[in-house]
C-alpha cells in the first residue's frame, strides 16, 4: 500500500515538474537529459546484447561437447 501511494506521489511530482504551466517548468531540461542519455543507453544495451551472444555461443558449444561425450559413452 505504501509503495502504491509513493508511486502516485512520484508520478504527480513528475507531472508537476514537467508541465510548462507549473512553477518548476523542467520539461525542456528533461528532454535534453533524454536526448543526451540515449546514446549511452544504446551503447549499454548493445554491450549487453554482445555479452549475451557470447554466452549463448559458449553454451551451445558446451552442449554439443556433452552430446558428443554422451554418444561416445552409449
Amino acid at each position: 500500500m505504501i509503495a502504491l501511494i509513493l508511486g502516485i506521489l512520484f508520478i504527480a511530482f513528475t507531472v508537476f515538474s514537467v508541465l510548462p504551466s507549473m512553477p518548476l517548468n523542467w520539461g525542456e531540461n528533461v528532454i535534453y537529459f533524454l536526448k543526451g542519455s540515449l546514446p549511452v543507453f544504446s551503447a549499454f544495451i548493445g554491450l549487453i546484447a554482445i555479452l549475451i551472444g557470447f554466452a549463448d555461443i559458449k553454451d551451445k558449444s558446451e552442449a554439443k561437447k556433452e552430446e558428443q561425450e554422451a554418444a561416445k559413452n552409449n
